[in-house]
């Protein structure tokens, strides 16, 4: 439907004009005044308004504000006898999509009409969008029946509301992106930028230009001026992964901008300004960093203001099955297969496994399932090895108090500090390099 709203008090006029606007396809509501017009608005789904500015109940260009500030997807075009610059120049300020006068720019109606019911679609798909990726990271759409998932919603609800620099900690894979993005989502920054960088991605050189921006020529390769992704946030959300990752170096500058909103491009000698709300997040235990010097100590302080720590899937059993069934459906719904059941047995072995890659392991174990299956079931033997081949009494033996368990999580821990690097890890772990691939094997990891 592409719906116009005529509002105009002379009716053979109004009457000319909607005949010549309805050949077009539109569809015409009529109205002879400000009042009844705002009804129609009310009444009905109005994507264009022609409108006199000159009415027996008040004046068009005032009326237009009242329009955008309870329709703002609406677009509207005034018509004028008599055209003044001031009016003209007050009506695109209360954001009128044109102003135009009768009689001498009669012909351009019709193509402006096209182009303002172009621009409402436009707009209204940004919405759409905008309430799609809303829905998907509002705090609902986290699955998880456990007190310690709950707990921690409970804490991301109280916080998101803020400003608060907020640090999520936990280890690889529990979600802390989808944490982050929830926070925003919820947050009075919702309308605004969410801005995502890994800190662990990159070199310190590019990481300083991804942060910070760089003027033309301030190095080799610096072919036109960047926008940093502190600026790009600028009164959103700027979200830097892995934290603990960052050179030293750049924490004393993120310190700096942190303290006074202020950043300087690489190459460039104005400080710029920014009002971003910084989210964190670290596999790293960032306190004990600091204590041995890896980690600025003030920046820390200025992170932890106030921190959420995401708990491992191991220590939320309850939110398995509820994440399996998700998954299942996501994946056999994304290759066209019919929905898939459960075996006890399948979910039994998936509830028992320690899972060290957490939630994201959990999702690829689904996938891969989901993708090997050829029955209508979903049965143990499309698993990978080590979590078909598993037993309770192996899963007894790892639990959270048991001596293995805390072995396994301190190598996975220095493993994860390591970036991998199992010779280092070795060292770190005052163990023979024979030893910890003797334990990574025995683990699991």
């Amino acid at each position: 439907m592409k719906n116009i709203l005529i509002i105009d008090d002379e009716e053979k006029l109004r009457g000319l004009l909607a005949r010549i606007v309805k050949s077009e396809g539109f569809d015409i509501i009529e109205a002879p005044d400000l009042k009844s017009g705002f009804k129609k608005l009310e009444q009905n789904d109005i994507d264009v308004v022609l409108c006199d500015v000159k009415l027996p109940d008040g004046n068009g260009v005032d009326f237009l504000q009242k329009i955008k500030s309870n329709f703002p997807l609406t677009e509207v075009i005034l018509l004028t006898a008599f055209g003044k610059i001031a009016d003209g120049v007050q009506a695109m300020k209360n954001g009128a999509f044109d102003y135009i006068v009768k009689g001498d720019d009669n012909d351009k109606i019709i193509p402006l009409l096209y182009k303002a019911f172009e621009k409402v679609q436009l707009q209204k798909k940004v919405k759409q969008l905008e309430k799609r990726i809303s829905d998907k990271y509002s705090f609902d759409t986290i699955i998880g029946k456990s007190k310690a998932i709950e707990l921690v919603i409970d804490l991301a609800k109280k916080v998101a509301k803020t400003n608060s620099t907020v640090l999520l900690t936990g280890e690889t894979g529990t979600g802390k992106e989808v944490f982050a993005q929830s926070i925003h989502e919820n947050s009075l920054r919702s309308n605004k930028s969410f801005v995502a960088l890994n800190c662990s991605t990159f070199s310190k050189e590019i990481l300083e230009s991804e942060l910070f921006g760089h003027k033309q020529g301030a190095f080799t390769g610096a072919i036109k001026d960047k926008k940093g992704f502190i600026e790009e946030a600028n009164d959103g959300t700027l979200f830097l992964d892995e934290i603990g990752e960052m050179p030293i170096e750049l924490q004393a500058k993120l310190l700096r901008v942190l303290e006074t909103n202020e950043f300087i491009a690489i190459g460039d000698t104005t400080p710029k300004k920014s009002n971003f709300r910084l989210i964190a997040a670290t596999n790293r235990d960032l306190k004990t960093e600091s204590e041995e010097h890896r980690f600025r100590s003030d920046l820390y302080f200025r992170l932890n203001i106030f921190e959420i720590n995401i708990p491992p899937l191991r220590e939320r059993t309850k939110d398995i099955a509820p994440l399996v069934h998700f998954f299942v459906k996501q994946y056999s719904s994304s290759i066209n297969k019919k929905a898939l059941q459960i075996d006890d047995d399948f979910l039994q072995k998936l509830e028992i496994y320690h899972w060290p890659g957490n939630v994201r392991e959990l999702k690829n174990v689904i996938e891969r399932a989901v993708i090997l299956t050829n029955e209508e079931v979903l049965t143990a033997d499309v698993l990978p090895y080590e979590i078909q081949h598993q037993n309770r009494s192996q899963s007894k033996s790892m639990s959270a108090f048991s001596m293995n368990s805390v072995e396994k999580l301190h190598i996975q821990k220095v493993l994860n500090y390591t970036k991998g690097n199992k010779a280092e890890t070795a060292r770190l772990l005052e163990i023979g390099i024979a030893t910890l691939y003797r334990k990574i094997e025995e683990f699991g990891l």
